[in-house]
C-alpha cells in the first residue's frame, strides 16, 4: 500500500463557518485547529498544508468555564526591562473579542513553518455577519 502525497494542484479548499456561540473556548480551538490543518478529510498530510478555510462567528460570546473570565492570564512582553503586560480574559475580551478565540486556535496549531499559512485562513468575527457569502461555506457540525 502507498502513501499518497498531494500536490499544490490536487488539494481542495472548502469553507466553513462555525458559530461560537456558546461554546466553551478551549474545545471549540481545537475543532477549528484540525480543520485548518486538514485532520478531517482522508488525504491529510503533516507536512503538506491541506487544510480548509474557517470563518468563526460570534466570537463575543464565547463561553468559559469556572473562574476562568478572572483567573486565566494573558502575557505579554516588550523585551525591555519591567515590559511585562499581564491581562486577564475579561480584560482581553472588553478590548477585543475576538482576540481570545484567535489567539486559543493558534496555541492549538503546531509551531512550524505552516502555521502562518492556517492563520490566513481564519477569519473571526466578533458578531454574526461576515463577509463571506459569495464563497459559499457550509456549517461546521459536530463542535
Amino acid at each position: 500500500m502507498t502513501t499518497t502525497l498531494l500536490s499544490k494542484q490536487g488539494r481542495k479548499r472548502t469553507w466553513y463557518v462555525a458559530d461560537a456561540d456558546g461554546k466553551t473556548l478551549g474545545r471549540f480551538a481545537t475543532r477549528v485547529a484540525g480543520v485548518l490543518m486538514g485532520k478531517h478529510k482522508p488525504d491529510y498530510t503533516p507536512h503538506a498544508d491541506t487544510g480548509d478555510f474557517v470563518v468563526v462567528t460570534n466570537a463575543a460570546k464565547i463561553h468559559l468555564t469556572g473562574k476562568k473570565w478572572a483567573n486565566k492570564q494573558y502575557h505579554k512582553h516588550s523585551q525591555f526591562p519591567g515590559g511585562l503586560r499581564t491581562r486577564s480574559a475579561a480584560q482581553v475580551h472588553a478590548a477585543d473579542p475576538t482576540q481570545l478565540v484567535e489567539t486559543a486556535i493558534k496555541g492549538m496549531l503546531p509551531t512550524n513553518r505552516l502555521r502562518a499559512q492556517r492563520m490566513k485562513r481564519l477569519r473571526v468575527f466578533a458578531g454574526a455577519e461576515h463577509g463571506h457569502e459569495a464563497q459559499k461555506p457550509t456549517t461546521l457540525t459536530g463542535i
